[in-house]
């Protein structure tokens, strides 16, 4: 089956056990960030908060829905490509594949590999999203008096921190030209609340929306059109997380990820496209002109990011179905939704890195660093000072790595996902003055404290890698092992040994 919606997706894992409805009422502000954490940490199912209550005692208009994404096994589940839901992380590595083929395209070795491309090519074709007339949400439209934000349960969800925070909104932008740069872009950036009809908009530099922003800046003197998409169907969500390339559409790509072409509306007061099925949208402007202090909020760092001034972006219209969802999540110290995203998308990661890199066998971004500041490499060595290559690779190669401090490089016979295995490598194949690979000046995510500077910093490369001629002169040590044949009779003999 292919989700239509975010409702046919709730509507299966509430069928499977996986999502769970909580009558009782409770508050946006902190309550639903503590229980959220708490399913987290134990894998707990989706929830739906029929009654949630606002900070002030309101009783909220809407049911807010938490911990979508909160397992590995749900991300791969939202993934319908071929009308079959994925199970397992490792089914994900079929979306590496296709994006693989899609960023790189080996040309056919012959007509019969000519004709196997034809399938493919077809589907990507097909998947070009639609555009209807009538969509569910727009069944409700607020604009001009009737617009505020105060009636969405928008989450508090950290102590002291200045104002509720719209957390999952799927914000869609177009750039000032037709180039394929310029292409409808697909992000989440949380949104601080100012009014009922102002927030500001939090994109990094190097993320597509402020890419688009900053070209319709040097192109424009109007305000740049947005939209926040809450409550899109799970693969355009995924869509807008995911390495599309720039020469896809990331509407397209994600109807790649439902196996069903994306239908979208036109927006009421801004002109661009939106998901017709999704629960909330709320359509504006990005101003060029007016900025505001963005934090401290608690992001995935585990600490409160440094307050940074974010462009206002002015609300022009919501729209909603006539009985919308409100999905919200939090961002903190791992596990949260981001973290467990990332793990899901390590296994999109690890076909495209090795288009370029064969010889790496497993790529592993451990949750615990954050998503991404850490990255464990095993690879199949071939010649001295392989390893280093293979670690300033992975530096450069997808934008996502750029922030990534901590890259250690071990062999095919480590496990790069067993922390015990490769300390075992670190502490038995490094030699720390001559193994470790510092490079300074480098980008660096502006939240992390630790850098010197804001935004630039360091990264190191640990070569935990048996070393070859040429790396060192001593006579390198041969690993323990046993004979399989000894493995083998001690096993057939175990139920015999009263152990």
């Amino acid at each position: 089956m292919a989700y239509k919606s975010l409702r046919e997706f709730m509507a299966l894992l509430e069928a499977e056990g996986d999502l769970k409805r909580v009558a009782r009422p409770v508050s946006t502000h902190l309550e639903m960030t503590e229980i959220q954490t708490r399913l987290l940490a134990k894998g707990g199912p989706a929830v739906l908060f029929e009654n949630p209550v606002h900070e002030d005692g309101r009783a909220a208009e809407m049911p807010a829905l938490v911990n979508l994404f909160g397992t590995v096994e749900r991300v791969a589940r939202a993934v319908t490509m071929g009308g079959e839901p994925r199970r397992t992380a490792a089914d994900l590595r079929e979306v590496g594949e296709l994006l693989a083929f899609l960023r790189q395209p080996e040309p056919p070795r012959g007509l019969k590999d000519a004709l196997d491309l034809l399938p493919l090519a077809k589907t990507v074709m097909a998947m070009r999203p639609g555009t209807v007339k009538k969509a569910p949400c727009q069944e409700v439209v607020l604009t001009g008096d009737d617009i505020d934000l105060d009636r969405l349960p928008i989450q508090g969800c950290w102590p002291g921190e200045p104002a509720p925070l719209i957390t999952w909104p799927l914000v869609v932008t177009k750039g000032p030209s037709e180039d394929k740069q310029d292409d409808y872009n697909l992000g989440i950036y949380r949104m601080q609340k100012l009014s009922k009809n102002r927030t500001l908009m939090r994109w990094l530099k190097h993320r597509g929306g402020a890419q688009h922003y900053q070209r319709w800046k040097g192109a424009r003197p109007d305000p740049l059109p947005a939209a926040a998409v809450i409550g899109a169907d799970p693969g355009t969500i995924l869509a807008a997380v995911t390495p599309v390339p720039d020469t896809l559409s990331e509407y397209q790509f994600a109807g790649l990820l439902r196996g069903r072409k994306a239908e979208l509306v036109e927006c009421k007061t801004v002109p661009l496209k939106v998901p017709a099925e999704a629960e909330i949208v709320i359509e504006g402007h990005v101003l060029l002109d007016e900025d505001g202090p963005e934090g401290p909020y608690g992001d995935h760092t585990g600490y409160y990011n440094s307050v940074e001034r974010f462009p206002v972006f002015q609300v022009s219209a919501i729209t909603m179905r006539s009985d919308p969802i409100y999905l919200t999540t939090f961002t903190g110290r791992p596990p949260d939704e981001p973290s467990v995203l990332g793990e899901a998308l390590n296994e999109v990661f690890i076909p495209l890195i090795r288009q370029q890199f064969p010889e790496i066998i497993d790529f592993w971004l451990p949750p615990e660093g954050c998503s991404y500041r850490i990255a464990v490499i095993s690879m199949k060595k071939a010649y001295p000072g392989h390893a280093k290559r293979v670690m300033l690779g992975a530096w450069s190669y997808l934008r996502q790595f750029m922030y990534t401090k901590w890259v250690i490089v071990v062999d095919d016979d480590i496990n790069a996902r067993d922390w015990k295995d490769v300390m075992w490598a670190m502490s038995t194949r490094m030699d720390p003055a001559r193994d470790c690979t510092i490079i300074e000046h480098t980008p660096i995510d502006y939240l992390d404290f630790a850098s010197p500077v804001s935004g630039l910093g360091s990264k190191i490369g640990l070569d935990a890698t048996n070393k070859w001629e040429g790396e060192t002169n001593r006579e390198w040590g041969e690993k323990l092992f046993m004979e399989q044949e000894i493995i083998d009779k001690v096993d057939a003999m175990w139920g015999e040994l009263g152990l």
